[in-house]
């Protein structure tokens, strides 16, 4: 048993052997003692065939860079050659993918070879499918994968990642301090020795040259640090180094490439500033400030530019902190200015002690000094200053009643350099104000006005400037606060008013108003009081408010014009008072407190009521009488009987009127309900016709005494004078009559030619009879009017009426 077992564990390791050894030849075993091969007869009559298992090729390991190409790296072969031909292909990246042409197979033996040297850097391992195929392109089996492996060869150097390595370290360091680190890279395969680097310096050049030649630095060979060896980094003596630097794969013991590593040594606070000279004098002008006097200098071995060399300033033995000292950047100087004027006249001279350090504390390392001082001398200069006064604004108060040359203030003003001061008003708007030049005396020019627009709260400015013998000049304000005076009295308003004779709460009286120019305290409130004592009895004055008063009556007045003098007085000091005479209406009054009329007044008393009914029956009463008048003017014009003698006018007593009857038989016309119908009102006699221009003829809109214009005769003709004069002979009445008709028909200026005739005229004097006999109480029987018919068509009319009775 255990010999057996160990026969099995020989037989397996001198299988992996063989295999490993020679990976075609083991595969090709493989596929030829496949049971299938060996005992075909053993499937054959059964009825479950057995899966045959897939193809299981280990890797391929190739090296790169191999000279033997074409090289047979593994030949593959299918159980299906025994049963017909069988055709093998490859695919895959570096076959017919890229990169192409690194690998083929033969297609009839199954050898698959490389065609090129292969370069692990840029492919490190393949993968590849392998095909069995019939003639017919059939797939006879599942494809198969090989994986190739490309081994690493030793074919490139390390190289530094850095063209220069730039590092600092502070000066005076103890060995063992870390500078810097430094790093290559070989593209070898990093699990092999191809890619183990080693770094090393393999040379030191100090800065400035040989000022350090013992090796300072050291570097660890396997991470690439750089670290101090030894002292006396003194950055004064050696400002810095140059290493060259080696890199080598296989531990150092392969490809080798170089590098360079510069070291600056940096500057530590280890020297103190030292003012440089230790003492100075400048001169300084009074009077001016923020401006600079001079410069100290101070020296300093640490590196310029840096916190370890810039300075910092201090003064001290300045009390009144009239100077300043601060640090030029770029020169490293002191530069001292004056910040606060000075007075020659007070201290000439100034002596200011100086000290000086860096703006970094100093280093353990430096040596322990106190700070370095120096004495700074200023003399201050003499110049003219300009006079100044002892205040601004200069505030003063005066009365604003002042009357002109009064005193008001003097202003001081004095001179550094005691020069004699000349003074001047430079800006008065309202002139008031006038100054002695030599002594500062203000006085008033004229009167003050509280109302002026300059003046603003009471305060009223001007501005003062004085000059000095230099030349030199200065202005102050002046604020002059005009106090207010009682000027003007008080007037009193209205002066004229109405009161009711029966003083109610609704009408109390009359209101008056005190207005005084003069500002508070000056004015309001006011006193009101009646100044005539005989005027006590019957009118009183009530104060309302500090400026309203009423006046009433306090007894029972009659209505009339009445003055009552009354006396206004206002609160100033002394008090003014004025006399005004007011003078009052005292009426009665209605509800709503107005004066009412005399009649208002009368018919508002009881008698009145009697008097109101009065007159409503003497309206009716005449309103009756007026109905009569009428009533009986009326009955007259519509009788028309009588005729006025001398005038012919055609009257009857008889119920039927004449007129009525005379038609326009030649119009086509409505008949009597036509309203058209000619106005028989213009058959009357021109005589008897109004001249008045009012007055117009009944029933339409002409004037009498102004005949309406035709509308249907010619314009065009002249008119002839109407009325017509009446012929003085009956016998020419005829032709009076054809005239008449003439201008009915060619007038313009009468009704219709065919209707507007005369027929109640006789004329004057006429022998014949009136034509109003036919109206008479006689017989008409008595009368012969045959000679009507003579007279023409128109008149036929009429011979028939009357001729026949």
């Amino acid at each position: 048993m255990r010999m057996g077992t160990r026969m099995l564990l020989v037989s397996a390791l001198a299988a992996l052997f063989c295999q490993a050894w020679s990976p075609a030849e083991s595969h090709i075993t493989e596929v030829e003692l496949h049971p299938r091969l060996l005992h075909p007869w053993r499937n054959q009559g059964k009825g479950v065939v057995r899966v045959k298992r897939d193809w299981i090729i280990p890797p391929i390991r190739v090296l790169e860079n191999s000279k033997q190409v074409p090289e047979d790296l593994v030949q593959i072969k299918s159980d299906k050659t025994f049963s017909g031909e069988v055709i093998y292909k490859l695919e895959g990246p570096g076959v017919d993918l890229d990169p192409k042409n690194l690998f083929e197979i033969d297609d009839k033996t199954g050898i698959i070879r490389s065609k090129r040297p292969l370069d692990r850097e840029k492919h490190n391992s393949f993968t590849l499918k392998a095909f069995a195929l019939s003639p017919s392109g059939e797939r006879l089996e599942n494809p198969t994968t090989i994986e190739i492996v490309v081994l690493d060869q030793n074919d490139n150097r390390p190289a530094f990642t850095q063209s220069q390595f730039v590092g600092t370290v502070p000066e005076f360091s103890i060995p063992g301090t870390s500078v810097m680190s430094v790093s290559a890279v070989d593209v070898d395969d990093p699990m092999t020795d191809n890619a183990a680097l080693s770094y090393s310096i393999v040379g030191q050049e100090s800065i400035p040259a040989n000022a350090v030649t013992k090796t300072m630095f050291g570097i660890n060979n396997q991470t690439g640090a750089i670290y101090t060896r030894d002292v006396g980094l003194d950055r004064e003596v050696v400002k810095g180094f140059r290493l060259k630097l080696q890199v080598a794969d296989m531990g150092g013991m392969g490809l080798t490439s170089e590098g360079l590593a510069v070291i600056h040594v940096s500057d530590i606070n280890n020297h103190a500033p030292q003012f440089s000279p230790a003492s100075y004098h400048v001169s300084a002008q009074e009077n001016g400030f923020n401006y600079e006097i001079g410069r100290v200098n101070v020296t300093d071995r640490d590196d310029p530019g840096t916190g370890n060399w810039e300075a910092r300033y201090s003064i001290s033995n300045d009390p009144d902190h009239n100077f300043a000292i601060r640090t030029d950047p770029a020169t490293n100087q002191g530069v001292l200015t004056v910040v606060k004027p000075l007075d020659y006249e007070t201290q000439k001279e100034h002596l200011l002690t100086l000290s000086v350090e860096n703006v970094l504390p100093l280093s353990n390392k430096a040596p322990n000094l106190p700070p370095s001082t120096a004495k700074l001398l200023v003399t201050v200069v003499n110049r003219n200053e300009r006079p100044y006064f002892s205040e601004d604004p200069i505030k003063f108060e005066v009365p604003e009643s002042v009357l002109p040359s009064t005193i008001l203030t003097r202003i001081a003003a004095s001179d550094p350099d005691n020069f004699e001061l000349r003074y001047e008003i430079s800006k008065d708007p309202e002139m008031w104000l006038e100054i002695d030049e030599e002594t500062g005396v203000i006085r008033a020019r004229r009167t003050f006005n509280m109302r002026s627009p300059y003046v603003r709260n009471n305060i009223y400015q001007a501005v003062v400037k004085v000059t000095d013998g230099g030349g030199l000049s200065t202005t102050a304000t002046l604020a002059m606060r005009l106090r207010e005076t009682n000027d003007f009295p008080p007037q009193l308003f209205p002066l004229s008013g109405s009161v009711c004779r029966h003083v109610t709460s609704s009408t109390p009286g009359l209101y008056l108003t005190a207005v005084d120019e003069d500002r508070p305290p000056h004015a309001a409130p006011f006193f009101f009081k009646i100044a005539d004592d005989n005027m006590l009895a019957n009118w009183t004055v009530n104060p309302i408010n500090d400026t309203h008063a009423v006046l009433l009556p306090s007894a029972e007045l009659g209505p009339g014009e009445y003055a009552v003098t009354v006396l206004v007085k206002d609160a100033g000091s002394p008090p003014l008072s004025s006399y005004s005479q007011v003078n009052i209406t005292v009426c009665l009054c209605d509800s709503h407190g107005d004066c009412k009329s005399e009649v208002g007044a009368f018919l508002g008393s009881s008698v009145g009521i009697s008097f109101i009914a009065l007159m409503i029956i003497m309206a009716c009463v005449g309103l009756l009488l007026l109905l009569l008048v009428l009533a009986v003017a009326l009955t007259t014009c519509g009788r028309r009987h009588h005729i006025k003698k001398g005038t012919g006018l055609l009257v009857g007593e008889s119920e039927d009127d004449i007129r009525d009857n005379v038609f326009n038989y030649d119009e086509q016309g409505g008949g009597e309900e036509d309203e058209n119908a000619f106005n028989i009102d213009l058959l009357w006699n021109p005589h008897d016709a109004p001249s008045t221009p009012r007055s117009f003829y009944p029933g339409s809109g002409v004037p009498r005494g102004k005949q309406p214009l035709r509308r249907d005769a010619p314009h065009n003709l002249p008119s002839p004078t109407y009325p017509r004069r009446p012929p003085a002979d009956p016998t020419d009445i005829e032709d009076y009559i054809n005239d008449g008709l003439e201008a009915a028909d060619n007038d313009p200026n009468v009704p219709p030619y065919d209707t507007a005739l005369i027929y109640d005229y006789e004329g004057d004097g006429s022998v014949a009879g009136s034509l109003s006999s036919i109206a008479s109480g006689s017989s008409d029987g008595d009368q012969d009017y045959d000679y009507l018919n003579d007279w023409g068509p128109r008149f036929q009319k009429l011979a028939n009426m009357y001729g026949t009775c």
